[in-house]
């Protein structure tokens, strides 16, 4: 069965790759979690001060680097707030930041600001002054309802606090409300999964995400798998999990608009809609990632050194922003073909799937003649099709089959 559409989003206009969305990285955690490998550390909030100052600098160098040709700040559609537990930061902290981007980037007046948050950490009377600071999206990582699985997990958090938080946001005036779930933990029975997706509907969200574990290297989790002391879920009951997803969340009035995203009309993330479409975004923090005017960097991951770099007399140009130095660690120049590829296979991620129309206008090539018998062959095996027409758009996306072997239809990509 072909995953049903959302209503056609509006075609996509090139004038969008000269805005940017903006990251913002937070990497304090009260706790790190056995299956995480994010750039997140546990015992490090006495930085935050210290921290925050370097973030401030940061993104005040970058707006000067990113100005536009005639010199005025670049129109920034999104920020985004995440970690780590971004909650952990003072209002007064987050104000601070939001300021200086303000004062970086020509931010949009309606621009969705979404600060990820851990249910155990909230405090509640904050999440009114948070969503004074100009926050107007709370991104909530649930994980589970189960007891169990969230003590397996290493979360800090119970059942009964994700629900007293939702309300909590509710009552601080948070429309624009998201969950994230983790799905195919070991020995998680599917009986599991269906309370948890039945306690998170229960909650009205407008978004969800859902996530399949991965065993990611450099985790506790990779090494107890190594050992032999944890089975990782079959593939088999991944994906039985993953469709009784679609099919509860369709039942419940939410519109899956990406591989592992749903929402309610109105709600889905910009922010992440700027990935899978391969647009320009900026990352300030320590290991924020950024891919911008051709170019994809990296900044330093450590807390310390991220400091110690942004206390120096690094000074980014229109020409060097980008390139190793100050904060920067890692940096690569994206050739067209990587280009082309890497905004197929985001794009493929959406239900929507690729605006073939706005990739022609973006590369100059139109897409069959770009891939031409690796497309060929993936029509013919039923993994991707083709959609609509000239007048409502065309695009190319992945059918239900082929999203269940995703990775293997992007690797024909590359």
């Amino acid at each position: 069965m072909t995953p049903s559409l959302a209503p056609a989003p509006a075609p996509l206009d090139v004038a969008l790759l000269d805005t940017i969305s903006l990251y913002i990285h937070i990497p304090f955690c009260h706790k790190k979690c056995h299956y995480c490998d994010f750039n997140s550390y546990a015992g490090l909030l006495g930085w935050r001060t210290k921290y925050v100052r370097a973030l401030v600098r940061e993104i005040s160098l970058a707006g000067q680097a990113a100005r536009m040709p005639d010199g005025a700040r670049r129109r920034c559609r999104t920020i985004f707030f995440g970690g780590g537990t971004p909650s952990l930061l003072k209002a007064s902290e987050i104000a601070a930041i939001l300021q200086a981007a303000q004062a970086a980037f020509a931010v949009d007046a309606d621009a969705e600001i979404t600060l990820e948050a851990n249910p155990g950490t909230l405090e509640y009377h904050h999440l009114g002054e948070l969503r004074a600071t100009g926050v107007n999206r709370l991104s909530m990582g649930a994980q589970s309802f189960d007891a169990d699985l969230l003590r397996w997990m290493g979360r800090i958090h119970s059942a009964e606090e994700i629900v007293t938080a939702v309300h909590a946001a509710r009552q601080a005036g948070f429309t624009n409300l998201n969950l994230d779930f983790i799905f195919a933990l070991p020995d998680q029975t599917l009986a599991q999964w269906t309370d948890t997706l039945d306690r998170a509907l229960a909650l009205a969200p407008d978004h969800l995400s859902l996530y399949s574990l991965i065993v990611e290297p450099e985790t506790p989790l990779f090494d107890w798998v190594e050992a032999g002391t944890v089975n990782p879920a079959s593939d088999d009951a991944a994906a039985d999990m993953y469709l009784l997803a679609q099919a509860r969340l369709a039942q419940a009035g939410y519109a899956q608009y990406e591989i592992s995203n749903w929402a309610r009309a109105g709600h889905q993330c910009n922010h992440n809609l700027t990935y899978w479409h391969n647009l320009p975004y900026i990352g300030v923090g320590a290991g924020a990632h950024s891919s911008f005017a051709g170019r994809r960097f990296a900044a330093v991951r450590p807390v310390a050194g991220y400091v110690a770099a942004l206390g120096g007399d690094w000074e980014p140009t229109a020409t060097t922003f980008g390139t190793v130095g100050g904060p920067v660690t890692d940096s690569e120049t994206v050739d067209d073909a990587t280009a082309m590829s890497q905004t197929a296979i985001l794009a493929l991620r959406l239900n929507a799937g690729l605006d073939l129309d706005h990739f022609a206008r973006r590369f100059g090539v139109t897409f069959a003649a770009t891939f031409g018998a690796r497309l060929t062959d993936l029509v013919a095996g039923g993994f991707v099709e083709y959609v609509g027409d000239a007048e409502t758009g065309r695009r190319l996306r992945l059918t239900e089959r082929g999203r269940l072997v995703g990775n293997e239809v992007f690797e024909r990509f590359l």
